[in-house]
């Protein structure tokens, strides 16, 4: 039975990664992000890629009267999708270099601190509320700052274009996750044993990293400018109702 096996195999890998995890928890976690965020950005190509498809078969349909076919081979073989691995290693070793050791040991500290320095009882309504305040307010904006800066640099911009990129995607990408994370983050504090949490982490980071670098490569896109133009319109009227 094909079924049978493929449970039996998913299982023999689950009690592996345990293993791993409890030998070596930092490692397993640095080695698991890296490939974890490098198969999210090449999800992230393919639905931007989906996405663009229509407009190049749009454009090649448009040129398809044109004399030279070998031109409109070309324009078909663009509109393929095709993996910049190029960016799957660049988005990677931000896996391997920032979120697999910084969040370990953010979520080891972070639950350390609560308990022993807060004196909240686990698994209680304070301790989860605490974690996810401390988690959002603190981790989330630090990983959104560091993974844009990372990728500006790491892709050949300069200092200035790395600042206007953050300018144009931080806001974006923080309202958006704000809705979503604290969610998943009250159940991974209330159910999951601490062993885990960051496993549970590392699962949803897949969905994130293809999320951030879906928002990295959306460049201007116009649902960007609604957000950053009403949070300086907010910033605009909260200036005017203070003098």
């Amino acid at each position: 039975d094909d079924g049978g096996h493929d449970w039996s195999m998913m299982l023999k890998l689950w009690r592996w990664y345990q293993r791993c995890l409890t030998v070596h928890p930092l490692k397993t976690q640095v080695i698991s992000s890296g490939f974890l965020w490098g198969f999210g950005d090449v999800t992230a190509q393919y639905i931007t890629h989906s996405t663009a498809k229509p407009r190049l078969l749009r454009l090649t349909v448009s040129h398809s009267r044109s004399p030279s076919r070998d031109t409109h081979k070309d324009k078909e073989a663009d509109a393929e999708f095709k993996v910049n691995w190029k960016r799957v290693a660049i988005t990677s070793m931000f896996g391997f270099g920032f979120v697999g050791p910084v969040g370990h040991f953010w979520y080891e500290g972070l639950d350390k601190f609560i308990k022993l320095k807060l004196r909240y009882a686990p698994k209680t309504t304070r301790f989860v509320a605490a974690k996810v305040a401390m988690d959002g307010l603190i981790f989330g904006p630090l990983d959104l700052l560091v993974f844009f800066t990372y990728m500006g640099f790491a892709t050949g911009k300069n200092t200035a274009e790395v600042k206007e990129g953050i300018k144009r995607d931080f806001l974006p990408a923080l309202a958006l996750e704000g809705g979503a994370w604290p969610l998943l983050q009250i159940a991974n504090f209330r159910y999951v044993p601490v062993q885990y949490q960051l496993l549970y982490v590392n699962i949803f980071c897949l969905i994130d990293s293809a999320f951030l670098s879906w928002v990295e490569q959306q460049k201007d896109a116009a649902w960007k400018q609604w957000f950053t133009t009403s949070f300086q319109t907010l910033k605009e009227r909260g200036g005017t109702s203070g003098v």
